[in-house]
């Protein structure tokens, strides 16, 4: 895939966030605007995702990934990319079937590599019974959390924005009824961008993100993203840890 790495889609996450609008290069998990797969509408499966080579009902997860920054992406060059499974693993696990698939993305500009990327994803059988709505209290702020207000204009906008058709993010009533959660699901790379963006602004972001999302994120639940030792988490509201990240 071949593309012209343009400024309006920066443009548009950097208002979505809230934060400064790059000025030469792409920081660190941009790439994610740029070079998206966009198949055709007779391609997609009920839940928005195209249905080639997934089984009937089961559900796709975002579980993690490494993302390196081995030189800058720029901006107004064009760049290409690669993408392929790396490997496919069948796992039995408390709540079903797991299929666990590894994905491989490679970014070229100028003919060097310039993201080398990794994408963990997981499909699981559907749930025995949806899952309960949990009111979380708000937390006192510590010094230096970095937040995002979460809602469905926002959730429906990165989902735009990244070319997402994963109806759980902006489609209430399917999220709810269909595939059992008590709301929409905030996506787990705009989790994984959060705690990116959080490095920026403290001027420690990196060259290389991995990262592990470890619970569901929903739209009532808020995001708070927390620096500690080991790292970058977000958190909900509630203090609950959703995501784990390691920015070198």
């Amino acid at each position: 895939m071949h593309e012209l790495i343009q400024r309006g889609p920066a443009e548009a996450l950097a208002g979505l966030l809230g934060v400064p609008m790059p000025r030469e290069t792409l920081p660190l998990l941009w790439h994610w605007l740029y070079l998206l797969d966009r198949p055709a509408q007779a391609e997609l499966g009920p839940d928005g995702h195209p249905a080639e080579g997934v089984e009937p009902g089961r559900r796709r997860m975002w579980a993690g990934g490494r993302v390196r920054s081995v030189a800058p992406l720029r901006f107004d060059e064009p760049a290409t990319r690669r993408r392929q499974v790396l490997d496919t693993v069948d796992k039995q696990g408390r709540s079903g079937h797991l299929t666990f698939v590894t994905v491989g993305v490679q970014v070229f500009q100028r003919g060097e590599l310039v993201v080398d990327e990794r994408q963990d994803l997981v499909y699981r059988d559907p749930p025995s019974e949806p899952l309960a709505r949990e009111e979380v209290e708000a937390v006192q702020p510590r010094d230096g959390d970095w937040s995002i207000d979460v809602t469905a204009p926002l959730l429906f906008r990165f989902s735009a924005l990244t070319y997402n058709g994963h109806r759980i993010h902006y489609d209430r009533d399917y999220a709810r009824e269909v595939e059992g959660y008590p709301g929409l699901v905030t996506h787990g790379p705009l989790q994984a961008l959060a705690m990116a963006e959080a490095a920026r602004a403290r001027d420690v972001g990196g060259h290389e993100i991995e990262y592990r999302l470890l619970a569901p994120l929903f739209e009532h639940q808020g995001l708070v993203v927390r620096a500690d030792a080991s790292g970058f988490a977000v958190h909900d509201r509630g203090g609950r840890q959703t995501a784990r990240a390691t920015i070198t």
